[in-house]
């Protein structure tokens, strides 16, 4: 029987008569092959037999692919490429982190914000942030080289504190703390737990108070600090102090923020690596032993180095918290920091003159001696000038000259508002710069 009617092949849909069977059904033999006779011609099929034969394979069907997946798999690809991102930024944070302790990085010094605040803005827990800081704060004790005397202890030492800077094992502390033992003498940090590391000292400025210690051996249990900012502190905020306080290790305190930019100064005033300070002020309590260590925001950031306190004297007092202290800014730390990390030591600026700084007040900085070849011989200052501001910060006296001096850069050109007489005169000078 054939397999083919006048409508053309068997199975196929309705063709109208007159019109050519489709091609014929595949075979045992392959496409193409029907199972029947070929075309014939006749009266019931009029045309001829296509010229061009049909193709071996019949077209195979169109995949439909609904239009909303394209947009779906563009958006999984993203977040695909963003993970891959984000882990192999992880993975060179780790290796940078793991370098051994002595490979000093200037490079991961942390800049404000750089890394997260530990805590959220509404953090109002003092709790939270010692939980948080206590891991990264540390106790420094710095023995003197030197034969003991008899029923001495070997040379003489210092007790202070200090907070992990970086994965390298660097640790802030001030430069009064360990200043005895820079020549020859043992310094060791102790953490929380009571665990004991030999430092040595990478850099130290008298000037600045600060010294950048580096921990030997493994540094476990040990955490970075993250770091803040002293400048978007306000009056009345609270924070924290951590330290060791006459020796009494992992002790918090806390407090508000007094005041800002308080030029405070310790040492003799007459020595030219005495401390000059641009400090915040605080009335957290901060004792002997403090020193060195971090003053924390309620997100956990350090925004300053507990350094100085103020007291009452008088015969027989001894120095304690009277609720007046002050901490080194943040961001002079961090510029400290990366100077002496870069190059072993600290620079300040100068403007080569000497101004008065005791003795009658005066509504400015009297100029003492001004040094030939200096800065400010060059833009024309004098001797009996009085300075009363400094770009836009008014002087009173000559500690708030300097300290408002030294929280600039050597090279930068500030200009000084100065009375000579009955003359009011601006003089642009060039800061120039002194290791100290």
């Amino acid at each position: 029987m054939s397999e083919y009617d006048e409508r053309g092949r068997v199975g196929d849909p309705q063709v109208p008569p007159g019109y050519p069977p489709g091609p014929p059904a595949p075979g045992p033999q392959g496409y193409g092959q029907p199972f029947g006779p070929p075309y014939r011609q006749g009266p019931q099929h009029p045309y001829p037999p296509p010229r061009m034969p049909w193709p071996p394979y019949p077209p195979q069907p169109r995949s439909q692919i609904p239009g909303w997946i394209w947009p779906v798999v563009a958006a999984m690809a993203l977040v695909v490429g963003l993970i891959g991102g984000a882990l192999g930024g992880a993975a060179v944070l780790t290796s940078a982190d793991d370098q051994p302790a002595g490979v000093i990085d200037a490079g991961s010094i942390p800049d404000p914000g750089a890394r997260p605040a530990p805590l959220e803005p509404e953090n109002g827990s003092i709790a939270a942030v010692a939980k948080e800081l206590l891991p990264s704060t540390v106790q420094i004790s710095a023995r003197e080289a030197g034969e003991p005397q008899e029923g001495d202890e070997p040379g003489g030492s210092a007790t202070g504190s200090g907070f992990v800077l970086d994965r390298q094992g660097h640790v802030i502390t001030n430069n009064h703390v360990v200043e005895g033992a820079a020549e020859d003498g043992r310094i060791e940090v102790i953490d929380q737990d009571g665990r004991a590391r030999a430092a040595e000292i990478v850099g130290r400025s008298p000037v600045y108070d600060i010294a950048v210690l580096e921990v030997r051996g493994r540094l476990r249990g040990l955490r970075p600090a993250a770091v803040g900012s002293s400048q978007s502190m306000n009056i009345g905020e609270t924070v924290v102090a951590l330290g060791s306080p006459l020796g009494l290790s992992s002790t918090v305190t806390s407090g508000i923020v007094s005041a800002v930019d308080r030029p405070v100064t310790t040492g003799a005033l007459e020595d030219d690596n005495a401390s000059y300070i641009n400090a915040v002020q605080t009335d957290a309590a901060i004792n002997p032993g403090n020193s060195g260590g971090p003053l924390v925001n309620l997100r956990g950031q350090v925004v300053g180095v507990n350094s100085a306190i103020a007291t009452t004297g008088g015969f027989g007092a001894r120095p304690g918290n009277i609720g007046v202290g002050f901490a080194i800014p943040i961001e002079q730390v961090r510029l400290t920091t990366a100077q002496i990390l870069q190059t072993g030591e600290a620079k300040y600026p100068v403007i080569g003159a000497l101004v008065q700084t005791g003795g009658e007040e005066n509504d400015g900085a009297m100029v003492n001696r001004v040094d030939s070849g200096g800065p400010a011989e060059e833009a024309g200052l004098r001797k009996g000038d009085l300075v009363t501001a400094i770009d836009e910060t008014t002087i009173t006296d000559g500690i708030a000259l300097i300290v408002a001096i030294r929280s600039h850069q050597p090279g930068e050109t500030v200009t000084l508002q100065v009375e000579r007489g009955e003359r009011d005169l601006s003089v642009e000078v060039t800061l120039d710069a002194k290791v100290g």
